[in-house]
């Protein structure tokens, strides 16, 4: 019987090398690697002589259809489809009331899992859920495990802003998912140092973008770090790490990850952390206001540091879709942070790393596919390897175009990556074996993408 699709004459780019092979793809599965002679006879063969094939990219840190974000399920998974992303872990959030909230009562995080599966009937792409634990409620501890059972075996807590959790009832979920067998996931900035910084800004009226890192400086960043590693690892729970910014808090994951090891030890850091310096906020405003801020062109470097090392383990984009008018026209403490990058990411990081700093294109794979896959518990996702998800990308190594904001597809109307020129680019993207899109145009429909039910992490 013929198989599916074979994608012949192009490169395969794994977190190991490259290599010339040819795909098989049936049933919405990689079948064979092989020669092009090799593959059984397929009813439709994809040319991709010239072009590298990777596995499609898993984005671990995406915001979507809630406070932090105006896309819609279909307008993001269209961006990150045109951009190479094929998988993305979004966060269901326990329902608090406060200035940040847009719920009208409280809630439980089962009720937060079941509503965002809900909206993601419309993703093109799949998509896991973070649980997110906005409240010091006792009740969510007993919760955990049936959120584990239901896919969600990772957990993100805020050490600021009115969501953050105390240091205390911190650690009791942090013994809890170790019981658990549970990941926690950080957002670490101190939050009574930022705070202070804040206000004395806004009493100074320093209400131009350049004054915002200063407001959330690299030591607050690390301190907060220092804090909740402390208590996961004296737990033994897995911890992990989001959006790195800076040198400082690397530095603290990399001294506890060589007490511990990457066993109980990983993190992120973000596109934008390894491709700017704090140099945007004079040139662009409001637009880049992203917490953690972007840092010092010393932190860049850090964090190709770190990557290189494998303290950083994840590069994701922390995508956040606003227009202009939400992002312009006010003092930076008055506009959303956060910027939008699913369509972007794996080029504008491709060539970041490729072809401005040498590395080899397995680096980009790793960092963007296998290591988010493997960290996350899905072991469907981000490689080639036969019998895994046929979500593949084919890529052209040599295509240069500029990122301008007219291209974008989701809701946000800017760009902090606005002019900027870029070799490489994707030109199909399958999920599951289906072409959902292909040169800068979405050819998939709205609610082919599942959702994870994702295993527990097993980092050992």
């Amino acid at each position: 019987m013929p198989i599916d699709t074979a994608i012949t004459g192009g490169t395969i780019a794994s977190a190991s090398g490259q290599y010339d092979a040819s795909v098989g793809i049936d049933d919405g599965e990689i079948v064979a690697i092989g020669s092009a002679s090799s593959l059984p006879e397929a009813e439709e063969t994809v040319d991709a002589s010239g072009q590298l094939v990777l596995p499609g990219v898993v984005d671990v840190h995406v915001h979507i259809d809630d406070q932090f974000s105006e896309d819609s399920y279909e307008s993001a998974t269209s961006a990150a489809a045109i951009g190479g992303t094929t998988t993305y872990i979004d966060f269901a959030w326990q329902a608090w009331l406060g200035d940040m909230s847009p719920f009208d009562e409280e809630g439980t995080l089962l009720e937060g899992i079941e509503r965002k599966k809900d909206k993601g009937r419309d993703a093109l792409i799949d998509f896991g859920l973070h649980g997110a634990i906005t409240r010091e409620d006792p009740a969510v501890l007993d919760e955990i495990p049936e959120a584990i059972a239901a896919g969600v075996p990772t957990f993100k807590m805020f050490t600021a802003y009115e969501i953050g959790l105390s240091n205390g009832f911190m650690n009791r979920v942090i013994k809890r998912l170790a019981e658990e067998d549970g990941v926690g996931v950080f957002h670490t900035e101190d939050p009574s140092v930022c705070d202070t910084l804040v206000e004395l800004a806004r009493e100074d009226g320093k209400s131009d973008a350049v004054h915002f890192p200063g407001t959330r400086p690299d030591y607050a960043e690390a301190m907060a770090a220092e804090d909740a590693v402390q208590m996961a690892t004296a737990a033994g729970m897995q911890y992990y790490g989001i959006h790195t910014s800076c040198r400082k808090a690397a530095d603290v994951l990399e001294r506890f990850q060589d007490e511990h090891g990457s066993e109980l030890v990983r993190a992120e850091t973000c596109l934008h952390y390894t491709t700017l310096d704090d140099s945007v906020y004079a040139e662009q405003g409001n637009r880049p206001v992203i917490q953690p801020p972007i840092r010092k062109s010393d932190d860049v470097e850090a964090m190709f540091e770190q990557l290189d090392g494998g303290v950083l383990d994840v590069l994701s984009t922390d995508h956040c879709a606003y227009t202009l008018d939400q992002k312009e026209g006010g003092a930076w403490w008055e506009i959303n942070p956060g910027a939008n990058a699913l369509q972007t990411s794996l080029p504008v990081f491709y060539d970041e790393a490729v072809n401005r700093r040498g590395y080899d294109p397995s680096f980009v794979v790793k960092l963007l596919c296998t290591n988010p896959a493997e960290t996350f518990g899905m072991p469907e996702k981000g490689t080639l390897d036969p019998g895994t998800d046929a979500d593949i990308v084919v890529f052209d190594p040599d295509e240069s175009f500029t990122v301008t904001a007219e291209d974008n597809v989701g809701v946000a109307d800017y760009t902090i990556y606005e002019g900027r020129e870029v070799t490489g680019r994707p030109t199909k993207t399958f999920v599951r074996g289906e072409l959902i899109a292909e040169d800068g145009e979405v050819v998939g429909e709205p609610g082919y993408g599942q959702f994870l039910e994702r295993e527990r992490p097993d980092w050992d």
